[in-house]
């Protein structure tokens, strides 16, 4: 059974256990974070505040936009940029995990409140039945306390989330 989670792609090159999970895990990310590699990868502004940390992560990122610029990886991404709301190939990482990007469409059901990857985050999480994993913490509370009708893990809660899956008929935990 694979376990599936919204998330953004930094996250994904923030926190390394995401990609040694215990199980199989597929990752829907919404392509503009995709795209947000590339402005951390070019900004100044740290991401990280301990120094090592930081460059370990931006090695990462650097790592990722890699995978992404993989000719062979690159026509599947471009699959998915074919029309809204459409998904790439599978892009598999490693044995147990895969990334799918989706093609999300921010539109203003929620943009009100939430910013615009916010707003993807939340739509991709409901048209894909499955839960967000994220560490902003001020996105969660808003989630919840607008009655967001999403799953939301935090990173810290990573193992427990892959655990925690609910078996469904067409083999997909959610």
């Amino acid at each position: 059974m694979v376990r599936r989670f919204v998330i953004e792609a930094v996250m994904i090159a923030i926190y390394g256990q995401l990609l040694v999970p215990k199980r199989p895990v597929e990752y829907r990310i919404p392509y503009s974070t995709v795209m947000e590699l590339y402005d951390l990868k070019e900004s100044e502004e740290p991401i990280m505040q301990d120094p090592e940390q930081e460059r370990h992560v931006r090695e990462k990122i650097g790592d990722m936009i890699a995978f992404f610029e993989d000719p062979f990886n690159k026509k599947k991404l471009e699959r998915a940029l074919a029309a809204p709301w459409k998904e790439s190939p599978p892009l598999p990482i490693n044995e147990n995990v895969t990334f799918i990007i989706v093609n999300a469409v921010e539109n203003m059901q929620y943009g009100e409140i939430f910013d615009p990857i916010e707003t993807e985050i939340i739509l991709s999480s409901l048209r894909q039945q499955c839960p967000v994993l994220t560490d902003h913490v001020d996105f969660q509370d808003k989630a919840v306390q607008n009655g967001v009708p999403i799953q939301l893990y935090d990173i810290d809660d990573f193992e427990f989330a892959v655990e925690e899956g609910v078996d469904t008929p067409d083999g997909y935990s959610q």
